[in-house]
């Protein structure tokens, strides 16, 4: 899931459960239209995932892992990767408000309408909300 600083979805993607979580990155369709910085968690740290991102005019922002060599990073984008703890309560939302975490589905569409609901109530729920800080 892609969204921006105000916790609005971008774009997201289903993937099965055994498929890598920088694959939909390495995709032209997921990342279309978005540009400027993404901020993402240490797992997404790779030379050739930063090196096509930063082809497609993305800049990808993580902190170090602890056995990296630390480089200097600004400021702005210090307090940028605070901001990643918003998807993190967007998924939290999606599960608990909105129960998108359900695997009994009997059929692909069930799936899809239960999934498709779960964002279309998170997007309304942001527009009568106040923003998230």
């Amino acid at each position: 899931m892609i969204i921006n600083d105000k916790g609005e979805i971008l774009n997201f993607m289903f993937t099965p459960g055994n498929v890598d979580d920088r694959e939909p990155l390495k995709q032209g369709k997921f990342l279309e239209n978005i540009k400027g910085k993404l901020c993402a968690d240490k797992g997404y740290i790779g030379q050739a995932l930063f090196g096509n991102l930063f082809l497609d005019g993305i800049q990808l922002v993580t902190k170090v892992k602890d056995n990296m060599k630390n480089s200097l990073m600004s400021i702005a984008d210090k307090i940028l990767l605070r901001k990643r703890v918003l998807i993190e309560t967007i998924n939290d939302e999606l599960k608990s408000i909105a129960q998108i975490e359900h695997s009994r589905h009997r059929s692909f569409n069930n799936f899809i309408a239960n999934s498709l609901s779960a964002i279309a109530q998170h997007t309304a729920f942001l527009k009568r909300s106040p923003p998230l800080t």
